[in-house]
């Protein structure tokens, strides 16, 4: 598959969530304390992040 979410756990211990095109980063999230706060992220991204607009501020 060309792109994922990824979750992992950063140096300070906390849950991370990236998404992954073609193994390039193409984003990351903030820390979450918990891996169902980071799963959480995962489902908010994929419900809104479709509909979300494009801000253009160049």
């Amino acid at each position: 598959m060309a792109h994922k979410f990824e979750i992992y756990k950063d140096k300070a211990g906390e849950f991370r969530v990236r998404f992954k095109y073609n193994d390039e980063v193409i984003f990351a999230t903030e820390g979450y304390s918990s891996k169902v706060n980071a799963q959480n992220a995962i489902a908010s991204i994929k419900k809104y992040g479709p509909d979300a607009p494009t801000e253009d501020n160049s």
